[in-house]
């Protein structure tokens, strides 16, 4: 289609703000995005559109159009509902570029103007493919009833022959048939583990997707689901995934552009299930602030209350509850963990062997810098017919099926840790619940590896204990281990103890404790062995780690 075909579409919202003599281009997708260099996102052709997120100062503009112009984008489309009025600056650039320029009004989402291309697009290049998006189109934009990515799953087999699912960034299924035929459940969960698996692998070293799988005698396709142009780091690890069944490597372009217009379609019913969350994101949050502020325990209650029909609807009493906590952290700092702590979390608490995305509805997140919390209601612990008691969370079993998966994803520069509390009762209960929860993290961070999680009930022998150790046993232990540092760092003013505790609080990462510190990881290197020839101890040790920790909290 042509630029000039969007524009005279009343209900787009755009206006044109440049390049009139431009508007016989061809568009050949479309694509949202904030980044500053969106790049490696664009293959030429798309109509992009920005929130302009990425403008900090006036030479961003000439900056981010030439990066548009060299990849061939067909034209920019600037949001005015967070910043206002498009900037003269960008107006300029993309005059000097010839890069035509639409405003979007505040009244239309980018949602909606990608459904509209994604349509159009198709309809042109695939001719009675068309049938089939418009199809998916209109059964996705149905409400409850027209079946959302089941249906469009169900309309590529009976249509296209093709055979698809859509995948959580951990491997569970979304929709569509279980992977690799008529598995079992367990051989589904590690099939679409090994998937996502390595669908993140390819897009952490850069590859252009569609990722091409052999898994025993089938070939699988996977096209990331993009909601957004964020951070590759963040996509990744938070996005759905559309696993076909076939070798896309001999298609025709059609296809692939079908299949890259089915993604985009699947990626607007993500964006509104996601914004369904919102309530239960804000219920969390609201908890969250009241229980770390120390508020009264009747008005914890009195929230509890008000989110327990919501999370768990039709329950007759309140429910016990248990607090999770995750950790992202990516070496450098450079992006906080939060919100991908959060979107994991949401998945992670979900049966693996479940398929939907209707289990998360009773599972509340809120995060906040590079933590993740999350309120998880049982609806008993106790059965009094049965006399039985209800399972809650285990720590190892929440990872035990998608550990691998984002362990790839994450690569060699992030790392995930998870801490889960035990149940309790009452609002009263709550602090302590977040306590044992960031508690059990703290030990799960001192393993090695990418993905670690621990429970409440591995703090047991020590932090739970603490208060009751007497005086003197306290006082022996912590001079036995600090009394050596204390006395190296009055001599020579070395300040191995503050080191000892940034370099435990950054979970022995070296990168994240010289950057704490402000030193070079030389430096750290030479006064952690320092205090390991002082102490005898071993920092690479998770008991030696446990004991200075423990040592730190008894002073």
């Amino acid at each position: 289609m042509r630029l000039r075909a969007l524009l005279d579409t009343d209900s787009l919202g755009l206006r044109l703000l440049g390049g009139e003599d431009e508007l016989d281009r061809t568009v050949r997708g479309v694509m949202t995005t904030d980044l500053r260099d969106p790049s490696r996102y664009l293959s030429g052709g798309e109509l992009v559109l920005s929130g302009l997120a990425w403008r900090r100062e006036p030479e961003d503009s000439e900056r981010f159009v030439r990066i548009l112009a060299q990849a061939g984008v067909a034209g920019l489309a600037a949001g005015t509902a967070e910043l206002g009025p498009v900037p003269e600056d960008l107006v300029a650039a993309c005059a000097h570029h010839r890069l035509p320029l639409f405003s979007v009004t505040e009244s239309v989402s980018f949602a909606s103007i990608t459904e509209y291309v994604v349509r159009q697009v198709s309809g042109e290049r695939a001719g009675d493919l068309a049938a089939v998006v418009d199809r998916h189109r209109r059964l996705m934009t149905s409400g409850p009833t027209g079946g959302g990515p089941e249906v469009v799953l169900d309309l590529l087999g009976s249509d296209l022959d093709l055979r698809a699912w859509v995948l959580s960034p951990t491997g569970r299924r979304i929709a569509g048939a279980a992977p690799g035929g008529d598995a079992t459940p367990a051989g589904d969960t590690a099939v679409g583990a090994q998937l996502a698996g390595e669908h993140l692998a390819a897009a952490r070293t850069g590859r252009r997707s569609p990722h091409r799988v052999l898994l025993g005698n089938s070939t699988y396709s996977l096209f990331p689901i993009r909601t957004g142009g964020r951070d590759l780091r963040e996509t990744v690890l938070s996005d759905w995934l559309l696993a076909v069944e076939a070798d896309a490597g001999d298609w025709p372009a059609e296809r692939l552009d079908l299949l890259q217009g089915v993604t985009q379609l699947i990626a607007v019913e993500r964006d509104r299930r996601d914004a369904a969350r919102t309530v239960r994101r804000r219920l969390a949050q609201e908890v969250l602030e009241l229980v770390q502020t120390g508020a009264p325990p009747a008005e914890i209650a009195a929230r509890l209350r008000v989110a327990a029909p919501v999370l768990l609807p039709g329950l007759g009493t309140a429910p016990h509850w248990q607090v999770v906590v995750a950790r992202v952290e990516w070496d450098g700092g450079d992006l906080p963990g939060g919100p991908v702590a959060q979107t994991l979390l949401e998945e992670i608490l979900v049966d693996p062997g479940s398929a939907g995305p209707d289990p998360a509805d009773r599972i509340a997140v809120a995060h906040t810098g590079d933590e993740a919390v999350a309120l998880v209601p049982l609806p008993a612990l106790h059965d009094d017919d049965t006399d039985t008691q209800t399972e809650g969370l285990h720590a190892e079993s929440l990872l035990r099926a998608v550990a691998e998966p984002l362990a790839r994803g994450l690569s060699d520069d992030g790392r995930l840790t998870i801490g889960v509390s035990a149940a309790v009762h009452s609002a009263e209960g709550l602090r302590g619940a977040l306590e044992e929860a960031r508690h059990a993290r703290r030990v799960a961070a001192a393993r090695p590896g990418a993905v670690c999680a621990a429970g409440h009930e591995e703090l047991a022998s020590h932090v739970l204990l603490l208060p009751f150790v007497p005086d003197d046993v306290r006082r022996a232990f912590t001079a036995r281990l600090l009394d050596p540092l204390r006395d190296y760092d009055r001599r020579h003013r070395a300040e191995l103890i503050p080191t000892l505790e940034a370099f435990l609080d950054s979970d022995g990462s070296w990168t994240r404790c010289a950057g704490r510190l402000h030193l070079h990881v030389n430096t750290l290197r030479y006064r952690v062995g320092r205090i390991e020839q002082l102490t005898g101890r071993d920092l690479s040790r998770l008991e030696d780690k446990l004991d200075f920790f423990l040592a730190l909290r008894m002073t």
